[in-house]
């Protein structure tokens, strides 16, 4: 009596193998795919092998099928899958194999690969299998047999579950979102002190894709000898010459002010020496609103844009404080195309504890926003972080909210934990950052120090979006 094996289950405690003595002929083994772009890069990564015909929709239009085709040898990957996986199981050696590729398996193909004993050899123990890859119509795409040297003895152990991959597509997220400004006016930019690599770079390659129109400010001499050494070339651009840091911050201010800039671009000073001149009460950029700070982070893994807010400015922001920061990242997410952003007030806990301010700050938000203090979102909290990103979270906590899991706009209680949250984003799940500062009269690029040029372009893109949506205000 032959048997029958899937693959297509959960991951369980433990795996036992088919020895040579228990395999019948007839038995096999199976397992239904959907073909992913993703599977074919895996495998490329895996391989080396960069064949645009498996990668490239516009280089495979050419060619004699018309579109992209999953690489022969990951079918053959995926039966001997089967074979190490499920049927003999542990312990099995591949000796020899032998296949007809008859058919392409396209992107979006649903097949099913199975092997099936066909012969046993008691002198060897090898056993030869049938395999075949059959698509959803019936055709097989893929015949031939495989050969193994099967286990002698029955093994039982805990099955390793092997974590699912994906690739980083960290330079495509960030292709897309600068797409979001293509037809926007750029943004003239007053670049403040722009002397090291990145911030330089950042400026004059967000200036040439055409986000900006740089006004360089800081010492002239100093930033064209940088220029000539990157390779850069500054020559259509502005440059303010200046002899320090605060100066140079002084004068950005200066240019806001006059109208000369329509947003300020932070370059290799402190954010203190910045701010303290964008916040100067008498020839700063103030306005009735408290200035805050957000992070915009592109978090492969949560499927959505996430706001952070606040991260970089307030240190331990007092309750009307955090009405204001609330106020401006939402007004953000408006720009963004969010007409009602879901807005997670973050604590440790997703229950009110007068020993823990945070969670009676959110409560107090939350209310302000039913009696209109606060518009234009839907506010929940206090919610614990992972309450705020994971619907299954909320759900086993018992939490009935339309943010829980589902959460735009994360405000955080203090600078502190802002800025370890977005870091760890970006640092450990690869997101896309972008920083911008709003409550000032015009938008201010602000990013780290040790942020790259791509960081600084991706929140220019911020910039241009806010000021394109000012004007037609």
């Amino acid at each position: 009596m032959s048997h029958s094996y899937s693959l297509d289950k959960f991951c369980s405690d433990v795996i036992e193998n088919h020895p040579f003595d228990e395999i019948e002929i007839g038995d096999n083994a199976s397992i239904s795919r959907t073909v992913t772009v993703e599977d074919l890069r895996m495998f490329a990564a895996a391989t080396g092998d960069a064949n645009p015909n498996m990668l490239d929709p516009e280089f495979a239009d050419s060619s004699i099928y018309r579109e992209v085709i999953a690489h022969g040898m990951w079918s053959g990957a995926m039966l001997v899958n089967l074979l190490g996986s499920e049927l003999p199981g542990l312990g099995t050696i591949l000796v020899d194999q032998n296949l007809r590729y008859l058919r392409p398996i396209m992107v979006g193909d649903t097949v099913t690969f199975k092997i099936t004993v066909e012969r046993k050899y008691e002198r060897t123990k090898h056993v030869l299998f049938d395999a075949e890859v059959i698509l959803e119509s019936g055709q097989r795409a893929v015949t031939g047999t495989l050969e193994v040297l099967a286990p002698p003895n029955k093994i039982s152990r805990k099955k390793l579950c092997v974590p699912k991959a994906t690739l980083s597509t960290h330079t495509e997220r960030f292709q897309a979102f600068v797409a979001t400004a293509e037809g926007m006016d750029p943004v003239s930019t007053a670049v403040i002190h722009p002397c090291d690599e990145e911030s330089l770079k950042g400026a004059v390659f967000a200036a040439e894709i055409g986000l900006i129109n740089p006004i360089l400010i800081g010492p002239g001499d100093r930033i064209r000898q940088l220029a000539q050494s990157l390779g850069l070339n500054i020559e259509p651009y502005r440059i303010v010459d200046t002899p320090y840091s605060q100066e140079s911050a002084r004068i950005g201010v200066e240019l806001a002010r006059k109208g000369e800039a329509h947003a300020l671009m932070k370059g290799s000073l402190h954010t203190d020496e910045m701010m303290s001149a964008v916040v100067n009460r008498t020839t700063g950029l103030r306005t009735a609103r408290r200035i805050s700070h957000v992070f915009r982070m592109d978090v492969r893994a949560y499927g959505k844009p996430l706001l952070i807010t606040d991260a970089a400015i307030n240190i331990y922001p007092d309750l009307m404080t955090k009405a204001d920061i609330v106020q401006n990242v939402i007004e953000l997410a408006h720009v963004l195309g969010l007409p009602d952003p879901k807005v997670a007030i973050l604590s440790a806990v997703e229950t009110i504890n007068p020993k823990i301010q945070s969670t009676i700050d959110a409560a107090a938000l939350c209310k302000m926003a039913d009696r209109g203090q606060i518009k234009g979102g839907t506010l929940d909290g206090p919610l614990a972080f992972d309450n705020a990103v994971s619907l299954d979270a909320a759900k086993t906590k018992g939490i009935k909210s339309a943010v829980a899991g589902l959460a735009d706009i994360l405000v955080v209680p203090d600078l502190e934990s802002g800025n370890m949250v977005a870091k760890q984003l970006e640092y450990l799940a690869g997101a896309v950052p972008a920083g911008i500062v709003l409550g000032a009269k015009v938008p201010i690029i602000l990013t780290s120090r040790a942020d790259n040029a791509e960081t600084r372009m991706a929140s220019c893109v911020l910039a241009v979006r806010i000021a394109n949506a000012n004007k037609q205000k």
